[in-house]
């Protein structure tokens, strides 16, 4: 949620969003969330408040989550009590409901990553008073009778994610100019049945290709010992990470191919790269990510694996892509076609005119 200085000059006018002084953010997460490191790394407020998810839990978690989300409710009402925000923005998760409860008098934006929304952003779209989505297809989602209040903003990437050009990319992670280069990762803990399919293939992969691989946290010190099990040769080839923080964008940049989840994020920073990917949803996410992964191979922009079937095919059908430098090109331009370079922009625009629109409530 973001709040402007009472005391500052008013909004720029819609459409023309100004990063400045007058503006006030404080990101509202769930206690042991991952994304608490994240923010704070970023310079933004954190709070974090009890949620818990009420759909498809067991009979015996069910009364503790419902407690939680009633101590989450209390709690997020004391925040906005002392936030004062101007303005609500919701991605979804568990903790934004009952952050929405407590400030459905306050104007909000609700943002839908993901294709397919989840319980939780379906709830929130009835308190939303706008709805950005990264895609056109997620219109469907919504009832018709709220379809005036959508617009399609695309997936917003930071900036300094696609400031690398290729050859500081190449630079800052050794990488040759001679070789196809595979970026494998599956997100900031990593996804392990991605890691070791990857292991099990890398001998042979790097006799023609070098890979970036960030394993996440968890996989790590596996990972380390296997990189020491290598020739000098392969080794050479291979660049792993626990985790790239800043330089994510040097890896993105500096691929051909990448092999990872589908999360929301790969709907919009594969296209902002025009990065051609191998995608292995992640099975245990209800259909989401399953749902992302065939919107983009539906646009000729990627292929899908299943994860059981990840480790029997991984080696095959990453040679066959290297080696179809025309499929690659036809899949680079279709990823690239997805990309919506000005959603940030976009969003904050929505976000501006609401704050602006919006009578003074203090609660």
């Amino acid at each position: 949620m973001a709040s402007t200085n009472e005391h500052a000059p008013q909004p720029p006018s819609p459409g023309q969003p100004q990063a400045g002084e007058n503006l006030e953010a404080l990101w509202v997460g769930a206690e042991g969330g991952m994304e608490q490191d994240l923010v704070k790394r970023a310079g933004v407020s954190f709070e974090a408040i009890p949620a818990a998810g009420v759909h498809g839990v067991n009979l015996r978690a069910l009364p503790g989550n419902v407690l939680k989300l009633s101590r989450g409710y209390r709690q997020a009402g004391r925040l906005l009590r002392r936030f004062h925000p101007d303005v609500l923005f919701f991605t979804g998760g568990y903790v934004a409901v009952p952050v929405a409860l407590a400030g459905r008098a306050i104007p909000s934006l609700l943002y839908v990553p993901d294709i397919e929304p989840g319980l939780a952003l379906k709830t929130l779209a009835r308190f939303a008073d706008h709805i950005a989505l990264t895609a056109e297809e997620s219109r469907l989602f919504f009832p018709a009778a709220n379809r005036h209040r959508v617009t399609v903003t695309g997936y917003p990437v930071r900036k300094d994610l696609t400031d690398w050009s290729l050859e500081e990319a190449r630079r800052e992670l050794n990488l040759s100019p001679d070789l196809p280069t595979l970026l494998v990762f599956g997100g900031s803990k990593g996804a392990r049945s991605i890691n070791q399919a990857l292991m099990g293939a890398l001998p042979q992969l790097l006799e023609q290709m070098q890979v970036v691989h960030v394993s996440g946290q968890l996989d790590w010190p596996d990972v380390q010992a296997f990189r020491n099990q290598l020739d000098d040769r392969r080794a050479s080839h291979y660049r792993a990470f626990a985790y790239l923080h800043e330089r994510m964008g040097a890896a993105l940049r500096a691929a051909d191919l990448a092999l990872s989840r589908a999360g929301a994020a790969t709907l919009g920073e594969f296209p902002a790269f025009g990065l051609p990917a191998l995608l292995v949803p992640y099975p245990h996410a209800w259909r989401y990510q399953k749902v992302n992964a065939l919107h983009l191979v539906e646009q000729g922009a990627a292929v899908m694996v299943h994860d059981e079937a990840l480790e029997g095919k991984l080696l095959s059908v990453v040679r066959d892509l290297m080696g179809d430098s025309s499929k690659l090109e036809r899949m680079r331009r279709a990823m690239h076609s997805l990309a919506h370079p000005d959603a940030a922009k976009s969003i904050a625009s929505l976000l501006f005119d609401l704050a602006a629109d919006a009578s003074p409530i203090r609660m």
